[in-house]
């Protein structure tokens, strides 16, 4: 199967065809078990192993695992998502009866959608910085307080390898979560796209609410997320894998976790730190809605590489 569907008349038939394959064990009931039974594990197995750290591991990486202040911190912090990779892959297996790869669509279109939407955003992604650079603009948050270097580049260079593979593992366990195991099952049941469209992406915005570390920014912080998974799931219903909606996630978190951080948290592995905090009521507004205009960006990016 080609990338036709993504600009058909009917949108979303690349999903609509691959999902015979989870008919027959599609109950809600299945559905609701599994959402707690990946919920059980994940937050098992993560508890476990922050458990295990707390008790042997540097008081310093404890204290760093809070919010994210160490390199190691977030290494650990991205890595500890391969919980729910595992349990997803437990429901999908013992309770659905199907392997994981129904979730995440044909192997070799899934691979080739990451790769091409993931060089094509990269891409626009320096030339759109360069050009900021080049031009001297910046957004009104950081005329008068600059960007600072936060990591040596030399440090920087030389664990990237490592944080792309950790950040790798954060952003697919989130699509197979989302924008697989939910929206797909949700998909069987009903065919209007205002539930599994709709309700996978309200989740997703709810669980990224944040007041402790955002203040009167975590409603707008959940919103911005809402409609990040709401692009998302449309790119994974378009194209009938995970790829595309992979691959803008993981560029979009390169730049936001590996490339300009936020002091608030997960700074550790930041090349820059931005200005402010997360709670900013005035800077934290303009730069979500500037990143959410970027992150549609590389929605239509990923729409336009991807015909044919």
């Amino acid at each position: 199967m080609g990338c036709k569907p993504v600009f058909s008349s009917q949108p979303y038939a690349a999903q609509t065809e691959q999902l015979h394959v989870l008919r027959g064990h599609d109950q809600i009931w299945r559905l609701v078990i599994g959402l707690a039974v990946i919920a059980i594990v994940s937050l098992g197995l993560t508890a476990a192993f922050f458990f295990v750290i707390a008790r042997s591991g540097p008081r310093s990486l404890v204290g760093a695992l809070v919010d994210g202040s160490s390199p190691v911190a977030v290494l650990i912090l991205l890595g500890s998502f391969a919980a729910i990779w595992l349990g997803v892959l437990a429901t999908i297996r013992w309770l659905h009866r199907r392997p994981v790869g129904v979730l995440i669509g044909p192997r070799a279109i899934a691979v080739r959608h990451f790769l091409t939407v993931c060089v094509a955003f990269a891409l626009l992604s320096a030339v759109l910085t360069i050009a900021a650079l080049v031009s001297g603009y910046a957004p009104a948050s950081l005329v008068n307080q600059p960007l600072t270097l936060h990591t040596e580049p030399a440090l920087w260079l030389m664990l990237l390898p490592l944080a792309l593979l950790c950040l790798f593992v954060q952003i697919s366990a989130e699509e197979l979560l989302f924008r697989g195991y939910l929206q797909r099952l949700l998909a069987v049941r009903f065919r209007t796209p205002l539930v599994w469209l709709v309700l996978p992406s309200v989740v997703f915005g709810l669980l990224h609410y944040d007041p402790a570390n955002a203040g009167e920014n975590a409603g707008l912080i959940a919103l911005w997320a809402g409609g990040v998974g709401l692009l998302m799931a449309d790119l994974t219903a378009r194209t009938g894998s995970l790829g595309a909606a992979c691959a803008v996630h993981f560029v979009n978190n390169v730049i936001a976790i590996l490339v300009f951080g936020s002091p608030t948290t997960l700074s550790g592995l930041a090349l820059f730190l931005l200005p402010y905090e997360l709670s900013d009521p005035v800077a934290m507004q303009q730069m979500l809605w500037l990143d959410l205009g970027f992150i549609f960006c590389g929605w239509g990016l990923a729409r336009i590489v991807l015909r044919r």
